[in-house]
Parts: structure tokens; sequence; C-alpha cells
């Protein structure tokens, strides 16, 4: 299931990346998040790692990831290596604009339980995570704009 949702947001990319990459700022607007936390020496770059804990649907979701690409102030791409999910593909985009930038979130995901999680996701993937993604879009805006 592929997913993603964008926001246009009145500042520069180099102000919002911060908030996508940095352990204490993700919190204070991706407000699904329980923990973030890199797990690794590495703390930026390709390689990196962490660790994620999400409440979404009334569970809490514990996954590790790595990052497949950093690009300051553009890109940056995880994906699941264990935890929750069966897959998740993430990748957070910046684009400059006139008045600031464009942030875009894309999730390719993949839920646990074989067909009966295919079937789940079908039915409510888009809508709940789609939901999700517009409420947490607009908290960064309103941060990121402040």
């Amino acid at each position: 299931m592929r997913v993603n949702r964008s926001v246009n947001i009145a500042a520069p990319p180099e102000k919002v990346w911060p908030f996508l990459v940095e352990e204490d700022k993700i919190p204070k607007w991706f407000d699904l998040l329980r923990m973030f936390e890199y797990t690794g020496e590495k703390k930026s770059g390709v390689g990196a790692t962490f660790y994620y804990e999400e409440k979404s649907g009334g569970q809490i979701m514990k996954m590790n990831y790595v990052v497949t690409e950093w690009v300051d102030n553009k890109r940056f791409a995880f994906r699941v290596t264990s935890g929750s999910l069966k897959k998740d593909d993430q990748i957070w985009y910046l684009e400059p604009t006139i008045s600031g930038c464009k942030f875009t979130m894309f999730e390719d995901l993949e839920m646990p339980m074989g067909a009966f999680g295919k079937v789940v996701g079908v039915l409510v993937g888009d809508m709940m995570i789609g939901s999700n993604m517009k409420k947490i879009l607009a908290n960064l805006k309103r941060i990121a704009e402040a």
C-alpha cells in the first residue's frame, strides 16, 4: 500500500530540515511517535539506524530502520529492518518554492498477518494513514512557520 501527502510551508527548506532529522525535534510535530532515537554511533547520513515507536490504530508499533537516502535540506529516506510492519519504506522530501517549501511524505508499507493484513491495508490503510499524515503535516507547518 502506498500513501503520500504534501503540505506547503512558508519557511525555507533549511529551517524545516532539522525537524525531519533531529531526535529532539521529530516528536514535536510527529505526534504519533512515542520514541525516536538513533541507535548507532552514526547520527546522520546513509546507513544511520534508528528505533521508532508509534501509536497508531490503538497499538504501539515498535520498529527499527536504516537510512537509505540523506540529502541535507532535500531528502530523508528510510526502510524498516525489523518490527511491527512487514515492509515500510518512507521518503520525506523538501522542494523549494517561491514562498518557502513543499514537504511531501511518501510511505510504501505492508501490514503483517499475510492476506488478512493486505485486506486491512486496502480497506483502511489509505484512509487511516492518510488522515494521520494530514494531521502531522499540519503540525509541521505550524511549528516550522512559527
